[in-house]
């Protein structure tokens, strides 16, 4: 396989190398984290990264108290300073402990069977992996995620960094480094210090396919539901038993299945998604997140569920419906608007790497969306990974190559600015 460019080719032994020891590091985050991190994973690799930076040369590199990674690169005085994103957790929906890589070198194309599991990559079924003949393909072990997201973001940003640190020469502004913690449950970036963080504006690496740029994610919202009944002993339950795990399976009937749902829509449709019910006889909650590109369509689909939700526990008036409804992040489309250069930038690097530039819009969320709301304009790059929060979890060497050669473009692209 032919790489993006020589510097991609020289970049790619380190950002294996990284990949590799990283995603053996637990970091998976927990729902309704007590602390930051929400797990002690994250500080092992946290404390990992500190000590790396700082034998590329990053001196200030520093673990702040909620497990955020910072360090610095200088440039040229009076040069802009831009910032360089990525997360060191993985996601809950699969395991994550005892994560084994396995390389797939000079993929030839076919199913790929991996050791444990049954577990499959069958391009049949992943039209892209159908394109990566000749790659080398980065796999687990078919028990766990591999860890891809979003650590070949984060194994990308240190090779990049590392390799403008052991060449001056190269053009750059200022480059601030972060790695951020539990971006999977929805907090990557309500700790994050802004304005220690100093950067005119930032980029995650936590993409795709190559030659990803996006400025616009969903805005999303997460929805519970907690439906309370009345227990008592099943042999003395004649007209007195309310089953309140029946009820919220009647409220999950009731929804629309053949629209409104992840499975059903596609590019800028919106969906309502029940992703976890925990339920007895006495009280049953569910958990849902709801998504659209558009606030009003949004509001609308909560309407949907919270209308639904109600309207089946009111048949039984002796049951009781709680309703909790927490905004998580916005569509950062509208802040980006405001400074286009920021979006001009990352467009001439990826160019300059070879690659075109795809826009399209993320059907889910970043840091980005976040922060970029707080006031720190941060578009998303690729990273050349794929099915993401699953065991058939794969990444691209050459992809992950390519994506840190991005950011060596990118310091280029500012500084010529």
């Amino acid at each position: 396989m032919t790489f993006t460019s020589p510097l991609a080719e020289t970049l790619a032994p380190d950002v294996l190398e990284r990949f590799q020891r990283y995603v053996r590091v637990d970091t998976q985050s927990r729902r309704d984290r007590e602390r930051s991190p929400s797990t002690p994973g994250q500080l092992e690799l946290a404390r990992m990264l500190v000590e790396e930076l700082h034998v590329a040369g990053l001196t200030d590199a520093a673990l702040d108290e909620h497990g955020y990674v910072f360090a610095t690169l200088p440039g040229p005085e009076g040069s802009p300073v831009i910032g360089v994103l990525a997360h060191m957790d993985v996601s809950p929906d699969a395991p994550a402990d005892g994560v084994v890589p396995i390389v797939h070198a000079h993929y030839e194309g076919g199913v790929i069977e991996l050791p444990y599991d049954e577990t499959v990559l069958d391009p049949a079924q992943m039209p892209v992996l159908a394109s990566k003949v000749g790659h080398d393909i980065v796999t687990s072990s078919g028990n766990t995620l591999l860890g891809a997201d979003d650590k070949a973001g984060v194994a990308e940003i240190m090779a990049a960094v590392a390799h403008l640190a052991a060449h001056p020469e190269l053009p750059r502004p200022t480059l601030r480094v972060g790695f951020t913690p539990d971006e999977e449950i929805g907090e990557g970036a309500t700790l994050f210090d802004i304005e220690r963080f100093g950067a005119r504006c930032a980029y995650t690496l936590d993409g795709s396919q190559p030659g990803e740029l996006q400025d616009e994610t969903f805005s999303a919202v997460e929805v519970t539901l907690t439906v309370h009944g009345v227990d008592i002993h099943p042999g003395w339950a004649t007209g007195r038993l309310v089953n309140a795990a029946r009820l919220a399976g009647r409220v999950l009937a009731s929804l629309p299945s053949d629209r409104l749902t992840p499975e059903t829509t596609s590019g800028r449709e919106g969906f309502i998604h029940p992703y976890a019910l925990e339920a007895s006889a006495n009280r049953a909650v569910v958990r849902a997140i709801v998504r659209d590109f558009d606030d009003e369509l949004l509001d609308r689909h909560v309407a949907l569920l919270t209308r639904t939700a109600a309207e089946v526990i009111a048949a039984e008036p002796r049951a009781r419906l709680d309703v909790a409804v927490k905004p998580q992040y916005s569509n950062m489309r509208k802040y980006l608007a405001e400074v286009p250069e920021v979006v001009a930038a990352a467009e001439r690097a990826i160019l300059a790497e070879g690659l075109e530039v795809l826009r399209e819009p993320i059907r889910g969320g970043t840091d980005g969306s976040i922060l970029s709301a707080r006031g720190l304009p941060t578009p998303n790059i690729f990273t050349g990974g794929h099915e993401y929060h699953s065991v058939r979890e794969w990444a691209s060497v050459q992809d992950m190559a390519s994506a840190s050669a991005v950011v060596v473009r990118l310091a280029e692209a500012w500084a010529s600015a």
